[in-house]
């Protein structure tokens, strides 16, 4: 009897991965070299509260490049929140605060974690919000330890 590879299908949208697929194939078959520290022109692509590889909750956001040399690519932004770790889970929040704060461009209190289901909630509020709506200016950066940095410079709204 051959391997059950039905749980596998379940935690997928097939439809969204063959979109996906395509669009790589389309834009050169995936062989991007990585992006380089800087700015770029971005637009969210995808905004979603997910699982880590580890099993921590995360904050996920594609960005997509949508204008210069690297127009297309993508850069992913994944921040792990660790709420067994007392000593960074208070960091970790922040950090994603001010990203979706600077996404949705808020007053401070509109964004908050009171708790995972409530800020799952929040994160597809605001990207249902934003979704085609406005681009950013993007800064890629590597901070000393070798991490990606992220910072918002602008905010544009797509006429």
């Amino acid at each position: 009897m051959g391997f059950n590879w039905d749980k596998f299908d379940k935690q997928v949208d097939l439809e969204v991965l063959q979109q996906d697929v395509e669009e790589v194939e389309k834009n050169g078959g995936g062989d991007f070299e990585p992006l380089p520290d800087g700015s770029y022109e971005v637009e969210v692509e995808k905004l979603e509260m997910k699982e880590s590889s580890k099993g921590d909750p995360m904050l996920s956001i594609w960005f997509k490049v949508v204008d210069g040399d690297y127009e297309g690519q993508r850069i992913f932004y994944n921040k792990v929140m660790q709420p067994q770790n007392d000593r960074a889970f208070g960091l970790q929040v922040h950090q994603n605060n001010e990203m979706l704060r600077a996404l949705w461009d808020c007053e401070k209190d509109e964004v908050k974690f009171t708790s995972f289901a409530d800020y799952a909630d929040l994160v597809l509020d605001i990207h249902e919000d934003i979704d085609g709506k406005f681009e950013y200016l993007l800064e890629k950066g590597t901070n000393k330890d070798g991490y990606d940095t992220f910072k918002i410079l602008e905010v544009f709204e797509v006429e």
